[in-house]
């Protein structure tokens, strides 16, 4: 690349930029069929209780859920599987996720198991079904008998059943098949007024995943979306930022690469999120750092050890950089760095979704402002999977989206990715829990917000949903200088 990328010009003043924040606690999420009774809250609880159930349990709890009780033991515990995945599919499980700091390691191997595909889960349950039959064909047969002699129909029906079976089975395993190759080898999909989208079945977040969608509404695909880097002759600035969810177990995790991420990325800077990390940490993470990348300043949680924790690593040298808000409480938790460069101040930051957000931070008036982090809100219906479902979860309450809107957006910033993409589903975080990610069923909490002055000068705002490693995703600014 070409492009002139290290030296910043000076931009022409703006009006001062005051940083207002605060997010409300967060509210109970929303009461479900499940949760009003007593019996299927437990079931949810443990669904391994589920195969100890004896029949008359099973059909009390079917009918609770008004389903049918029909069927075998078998079947009656597949039908009460299947309601409660129905059930729990697309809840909030930011509120539960982002509470729990422990076992990442654990819920990262979790999101990385392989598990049964849809299509597979369709043909178990056919078997069950078809075995069913014939073992309930056999015990028929044995009961008839004419004129005292037992009818040798048996072998007759049960091989009728099994034929009947394999014919069903290959019908599926046909489907199947022309499904996947459909949805993997399909070049294009149309929508209108877009470029054609690829769609594939290894990149889950090119397919639009929405419990509402609107008219016009299609995915976030960053292999057509993301645009090329300036020209040779422009001066630019490329900054990811990643809420990683613990630093030194992401750098520990098989599979992951920082420095494929830098050599595939070439940013300038990289802002981090919940490193978790304590200051005693810090020196051996910087020896550590990649070559070019000296420049890194790191604010650490001193009252809750291995929670929090923001940074900001840099090839260019700041002309400054601050810690903190000047709040003590706040500041006690590391989750504000500020770097001063020529031409902007860059924050990185990381909001609770619950307690105190942002406060108040004066910045100079003679320099524009980027924020960028984990807000913590998706701020509108088409930045999370299940806007219903989720309206008095933590992150998506009218408080804190009306809060976003009024402390941001009305006061002076721009959200870089919706202005972009004002009709595109692009989601930055994925709970680990009930394959969120594979089915992308996510929420928008991570944002480049830049001051109105400079938002014609940004040249891409885009997200990187195959980074793995956290249960959100890198996102990246390029800002022409």
């Amino acid at each position: 690349m070409g492009s002139k990328r290290r030296s910043f010009s000076n931009s022409s003043s703006i009006a001062g930029q005051n940083i207002d924040k605060k997010l409300r606690e967060a509210i109970d999420n929303d009461n479900n069929t499940i949760s009003d009774n007593p019996l299927l809250q437990d079931i949810k609880d443990d669904p391994s209780k589920i195969e100890a159930m004896t029949i008359q349990q099973l059909r009390t709890a079917l009918r609770t859920a008004g389903i049918p009780p029909k069927g075998l033991k078998r079947e009656l515990v597949s039908a009460l599987q299947s309601y409660l995945a129905k059930e729990i599919d697309g809840e909030s499980s930011l509120l539960a996720d982002k509470q729990d700091p422990s076992s990442n390691s654990d819920k990262r191997i979790y999101m990385m198991m392989e598990t049964k595909s849809v299509e597979d889960q369709v043909q178990d349950a056919n078997s069950f079904s078809k075995v069913s039959k014939v073992q309930q064909s056999r015990r028929t047969v044995k009961q008839l008998q004419i004129k005292g002699k037992t009818v040798d129909v048996n072998a007759k029906m049960v091989a009728t059943e099994q034929k009947k079976s394999a014919c069903a089975s290959g019908r599926m395993t046909s489907l199947t098949k022309k499904k996947a190759s459909s949805d993997v080898d399909s070049k294009y999909v149309s929508a209108k007024n877009r470029d054609t989208l690829p769609v594939n079945l290894s990149e889950p977040w090119t397919i639009l995943a929405h419990k509402k969608p609107q008219k016009g509404w299609i995915a976030y695909n960053p292999r057509t979306m993301r645009r090329s880097l300036p020209t040779e002759n422009t001066k630019f600035v490329k900054i990811l930022s990643w809420n990683v969810n613990g630093l030194r177990a992401l750098l520990k995790l098989e599979g992951f690469s920082a420095m494929e991420l830098a050599k595939q990325e070439n940013f300038d800077v990289l802002c981090l999120q919940e490193t978790k990390l304590q200051e005693k940490d810090v020196e051996s993470i910087k020896q550590s750092l990649i070559e070019g990348y000296e420049n890194s300043f790191w604010a650490c949680s001193n009252t809750r050890l291995g929670y929090s924790g923001t940074a900001i690593i840099s090839r260019i040298k700041p002309l400054s950089v601050r810690y903190g808000l000047g709040i003590s409480d706040h500041d006690s938790e590391g989750r504000v760095v500020t770097a001063e460069f020529d031409s902007f101040y860059l924050l990185s930051v990381y909001v609770p979704n619950s307690g105190d957000g942002l406060r108040r931070l004066e910045l100079e008036k003679s320099k524009a402002v980027i924020l960028t982090g984990d807000f913590n809100c998706a701020h509108e219906e088409i930045d999370i999977y299940n806007p219903a479902g989720n309206r008095r979860s933590a992150g998506f309450t009218i408080e804190e989206r009306q809060s976003f809107s009024t402390n941001f957006l009305s006061s002076g910033f721009v959200d870089t990715f919706r202005k972009q993409n004002p009709d595109v589903v692009g989601y930055t975080y994925w709970g680990y829990r009930h394959g969120a990610r594979k089915g992308n069923k996510g929420w928008r909490l991570d944002y480049f917000l830049v001051s109105d002055a400079i938002a014609d000068d940004v040249h891409d705002s885009f997200i990187l949903p195959d980074v793995i490693g956290s249960d959100h995703c890198p996102i990246g600014l390029v800002l022409k200088l």
